[in-house]
């Protein structure tokens, strides 16, 4: 009777699920074994694509920005969000769902718009500048459009929400009261940051990174307004690959790359919490 329960049970959840599986396998399974295919068929069956892509330097280069970058962006969006999250987390109510309407917004804004945006305060004659050569920091106009350094600022702006939203979450569910029996205790501010609060929003941040690195791995517009041809990152290879050179095996193997290195990292993660919850 209980088994026949449970039965029943079980065939009723996996129908309410039918539909969202049948949506992942028409719209991301089927196309992603597609291009898997065309990755080892075109021009001709072989792995000749993905021997491309490890032994030419020029590749090799992309990957290194493509990794570089979304690395940098990582750690620089980490050490900016945690202490807004930690406010957003700590200060009243009404002014913190200002701050979180703000951030919000800046998710909202549409994305070309935004690097736009930056593309006009990064250039040579544009308000940041500007204003370092009128406050006597520099002499002369910084380059900081069509290099890596642009690309790092605009994506470092458009994954901090990202970063916040995890972070504030788990931050969000610690006592203030554990920060103060650590001051009790003779922990110096210091101390109570790197023993007590850092362990506690482990898995927000780690979350928060995995969703931004991997993110950017994937990002295409920011890298390709602000970066240029010359510092081209793995997204605009496979773009490039695809429309202008009509080379669906160089860019099938280029994506399937990217999505092994996204799931293993994914992977990576999973283990490790899972080992930390074991202890």
């Amino acid at each position: 009777m209980l088994s026949a329960i449970s039965t029943r049970r079980r065939g009723s959840g996996f129908g309410f699920a039918l539909p969202a599986i049948v949506l992942l396998l028409a719209f991301f399974v089927v196309p992603v074994a597609l291009l898997l295919t065309r990755s080892f068929t075109e021009p001709e069956l072989g792995l000749q694509n993905y021997a491309a892509l490890v032994g030419s330097a020029t590749y090799a280069r992309i990957f290194f920005n493509t990794f570089f970058v979304s690395g940098v962006v990582t750690a620089i969006t980490v050490l900016i969000a945690f202490p807004v999250a930690w406010a957003l987390a700590i200060m009243p109510a009404r002014w913190a769902s200002v701050v979180f309407a703000i951030i919000l917004l800046s998710m909202w804004t549409n994305l070309l718009a935004r690097t736009y945006a930056w593309m006009v305060l990064l250039q040579q004659t544009g308000l940041i500048n500007r204003t370092l050569m009128a406050l006597g920091v520099i002499d002369a106009p910084l380059q900081l459009t069509n290099n890596l350094i642009g690309v790092t600022i605009g994506m470092v702006y458009i994954m901090l929400p990202f970063m916040i939203l995890p972070l504030m979450g788990v931050l969000k569910k610690i006592d203030p009261a554990i920060l103060q029996a650590a001051a009790l205790c003779g922990a110096t501010k210091g101390q109570a940051l790197r023993k007590v609060l850092l362990p506690l929003s482990a898995p927000g941040i780690a979350s928060g990174a995995l969703m931004v690195f991997v993110m950017s791995l994937g990002y295409y517009v920011t890298p390709s307004l602000l970066g240029g041809t010359a510092n081209m990152m793995l997204a605009e290879l496979i773009a490039q690959q695809v429309q202008s050179l009509v080379n669906w095996g160089m860019g099938g193997a280029a994506a399937f790359l990217l999505l092994i290195v996204t799931l293993g990292l994914y992977a990576v993660q999973l283990r490790f919490f899972e080992q930390k919850e074991a202890i």
